[in-house]
C-alpha cells in the first residue's frame, strides 16, 4: 500500500497563531487540494496527523472540529481527491501524551491501524514536530515551506534526511509524476 502522511494547519490549510477555530476560518492554500487529488489518483492513501490543543485550551469543541474536518473532505472530494483518515492531538502541549507531534504516537497509530510499516513513508509537514515525529518512525521526513516551515527550515536543527519542498503541490508532482 502507497501511504503519506500530512500535517494539516499550515500543510494543506493556511495557518493561525490564534488557531483555526471554526470552518470558516479552514482556508486551503493554493495548490493544496489539487495536490491531494493527485497523490490519491495515483494511488495513494492520504492520511492527515495533527496537533489540535485548541481542543484542551477550550478554543474550539470535538462538534467544531469535525465541522473543520467535514469542510476538508468536501473541498478534497470536489478537487478529485480524497483523505483516507484524520487522526489528532486534543491534549495541550503540556499534557505529556504519547500523541501529541513531535511525539510519534499518533504516527505508531496511523501504521497500527492501516496495518503498515512506516519505513519510508512520506511524513509532510511545515513544523520541526512533523519531520521530527516522522524520523522517529522512521518515516521521510518532508519539510514543506508554506504556513511556519520558511521559519522552521531557518532556525531548526531538521532531523537527517529532511527533504525541503516549496509546498505541497511540489511534493505531490514529486511522489506522483
Amino acid at each position: 500500500m502507497k501511504l503519506v502522511v500530512l500535517d494539516r494547519d499550515g500543510t494543506i490549510n493556511h495557518d493561525s497563531d490564534k488557531y483555526i477555530k471554526s470552518p470558516a476560518e479552514w482556508k486551503p492554500i493554493k495548490g493544496s487540494l489539487e495536490a491531494i487529488a493527485r497523490l490519491t489518483q495515483a494511488g495513494y492513501r492520504v492520511v492527515v496527523a495533527t496537533n489540535q490543543s485548541g481542543i484542551a485550551r477550550g478554543l474550539f469543541d470535538m462538534a467544531t472540529l469535525n465541522a473543520i474536518h467535514d469542510a476538508l473532505h468536501r473541498a478534497v472530494g470536489q478537487a478529485g481527491g480524497r483523505i483516507d483518515a484524520i487522526f489528532f492531538c486534543p491534549h495541550a502541549a503540556d499534557s505529556n501524551c504519547e500523541c501529541r507531534k513531535p511525539k510519534p504516537g499518533m504516527l505508531r497509530e496511523i501504521a497500527k491501524r492501516f496495518n503498515v510499516s512506516l519505513e519510508g513513508v512520506p511524513v509532510v509537514g511545515d513544523g520541526l514536530r512533523d519531520v521530527q515525529a516522522a524520523a522517529a518512525v522512521g518515516a521521510r521526513p518532508i519539510l514543506v515551506l508554506t504556513g511556519k516551515g520558511g521559519k522552521t527550515r531557518e532556525s531548526a536543527e531538521l532531523p537527517r534526511g529532511t527533504e525541503v519542498f516549496p509546498d505541497l503541490a511540489a511534493v505531490a508532482a514529486q511522489l506522483a509524476p
